[in-house]
């Protein structure tokens, strides 16, 4: 197996990429490279999980490998990412471990860690874990006797505590508004549950019901189209659409209409300016952000920086310039002043308090940032070439040609992707019909050069 860590830790299909054995190597690896960061005599480990079928077998495989060299292992059970980035903190741990492929089908698994303070690692981290398992280096000496590692028993009070201090978050009453939730099937459908019964808001949920295989099925953030009929339905004020493991949040207007990360961070972004909580008049996003998101931002004199795509990057530039908000198209957004990494309830209670003191709608709200249309078309090349569209003569004429053509209405992303063998081509603009041409054309050039 080649390199184990994405953007977003180690995924695969239960069981034959991800595998218990697997999962045991690097429970090992992460407890002994973790345990030599903390202050802990012994490494205490927080797990957590969604609701996949396959997150018991993947937790006790997990869980044997952190014990077997001396760590302690608290399994905190089915909750969210975010949650868990919460009670390490909370409980001062080593570190916390989230079992969940967020968005993914349910056949599909992960394991992502965070440090002692609730982020996730840094490369270097990660590289030391992955160096260790994959070329199965020793982890020290042999533990045994009472030098092993013993479970911790759970408490009831950490759902109880995330959820309060959840609550504690808005400090404006939303008891009057109609929310529908869409929890897919996933890690948030009890606390989602418990922090809205406190606030008292006339609440619908649905997508809260997993059997182990239907998470993200045809519900959550990635398939909002049963939220959508439900608030219509319902004549809702607003429904919210959380991934599996509850780290994005999707919002639909009173219309029915989805808004996404883009239009839920310049919402809440302008809130925080309004109630002088922006901090430096800065927001992170990502190159993937709609160039009509940056003219909102203009407008409202709001500076808007742009990292590469994935939270982790969108995270790490916030703390390069002291920025508290940032987030991408897809959902995750970051609130650094409370949380180490997004959370989609508690991003839901900032755009439900920004809704209520502004006096306006959701809908009307949105559409203050102008969507341009993006088309992204996957280029299929070689593995060895996905960045040689940069050297090629032909590729770079025709790309800077395109650039010319559509200068001061629209502008061209080209990303070689982290995963595939591919080259994303991305054009977005004011013409449709007229970017689909040119981004299917330098799609297929690409393609016949470096394919």
């Amino acid at each position: 197996m080649g390199k184990l860590f994405g953007t977003d830790g180690v995924r695969g299909i239960a069981n034959t990429e991800l595998t218990p054995d697997l999962a045991f190597e690097l429970g090992k690896a992460g407890a002994y490279v973790l345990g030599k960061t903390g202050n802990h005599e012994k490494p205490t480990i927080i797990i957590g999980r969604d609701t996949r079928i396959s997150g018991n077998m993947l937790e006790d495989a997990l869980s044997a490998g952190i014990l077997s060299v001396g760590g302690n292992v608290k399994k905190a059970g089915i909750i969210t990412t975010p949650g868990i980035a919460y009670l390490v903190g909370r409980e001062n741990a080593t570190a916390g471990v989230v079992i969940s492929a967020s968005h993914n089908p349910f056949e599909y698994n992960g394991i992502k860690f965070f440090n002692s303070k609730g982020f996730k690692l840094d490369d270097s981290i990660e590289e030391e874990i992955e160096d260790i398992v994959l070329n199965k280096k020793e982890t020290g000496e042999p533990v045994t006797g009472e030098s092993l590692g013993y479970e911790i028993d759970c408490t009831s009070r950490d759902m109880e505590d995330y959820s309060s201090y959840l609550v504690d978050s808005i400090d404006v009453d939303i008891s009057d508004l109609k929310i529908v939730i869409d929890c897919a099937n996933g890690a948030s459908y009890q606390v989602a549950d418990l922090v809205f019964q406190k606030l008292g808001a006339d609440v619908t949920l649905i997508g809260n019901e997993p059997d182990g295989i239907n998470i993200n099925d045809g519900v959550g953030s990635t398939h909002p189209e049963l939220l959508q009929k439900k608030v219509r339905e319902l004549n809702a004020d607003i429904g919210l659409a959380y991934d599996g493991d509850a780290d994005r949040l999707i919002a639909v207007d009173e219309k029915g209409e989805t808004v996404n990360g883009d239009r839920i961070i310049y919402i809440c972004a302008r809130q925080m300016k309004n109630e002088g909580r922006l901090k430096n008049n800065l927001v992170i996003t990502t190159v993937m952000s709609n160039i009509g998101l940056g003219m909102a931002f203009d407008k409202d004199y709001i500076e808007m920086k742009q990292s590469k795509v994935g939270d982790r990057y969108v995270l790490e530039m916030m703390q390069q310039t002291n920025s508290i908000i940032g987030g991408e198209q897809s959902g995750h957004l970051i609130f650094l002043d409370k949380n180490t990494t997004g959370d989609g309830i508690y991003a839901s209670l900032q755009l439900l308090k920004a809704v209520k003191l502004s006096g306006k709608s959701l809908s009307e709200l949105s559409h203050e940032v102008t969507i341009y249309p993006q088309i992204l078309i996957n280029a299929k090349v070689k593995p060895e070439n996905k960045e040689k569209y940069k050297e090629d003569e032909e590729i770079t004429e025709s790309i800077k040609n395109m650039e010319n053509k559509i200068a001061g209405r629209g502008r061209i992303l080209i990303r070689p992707s982290g995963t595939e063998p591919l080259v994303r081509v991305m054009l977005e603009g004011d013409d449709y019909e007229g970017m689909k041409a040119m981004a299917t054309e330098l799609a297929d050039l690409i393609s016949r050069k470096l394919g």
